[in-house]
């Protein structure tokens, strides 16, 4: 799944794209690996590559995002890529964290 949204890095507009994808290793439990590309550039943002919940990858690009002052516009929110009905309901409830105060 991919999310996109406009914003700014540096007080310059720019696309951001965020990539989740979904490791069902096993039928008990879920790991997430997530990317954050800035236009079409991903950028290393991660301390680890495979998180066991979707809510400590976003709350790792929310940090970077605030250490590089980079601003997500949450309104121009799409999503543009095909995606697992589970991974859409479960980013909307997470998703929160992205834009903490």
């Amino acid at each position: 799944m991919i999310v996109q949204y406009q914003g700014k890095e540096k007080e310059i507009p720019t696309k951001f794209s965020i990539r989740i994808i979904g490791n069902n290793l096993s039928k008990s439990s879920s790991n997430y690996q997530l990317e954050l590309l800035v236009g079409d550039k991903q950028i290393p943002t991660f301390t680890t590559l495979i998180h066991q919940s979707l809510y400590n990858c976003l709350k790792e690009i929310y940090l970077f995002r605030k250490y590089n002052q980079m601003v997500f516009d949450d309104a121009s929110e799409k999503i543009i890529s095909e995606y697992v009905p589970y991974d859409l309901v479960l980013y909307s409830h997470e998703k929160k964290v992205l834009f903490m105060a």
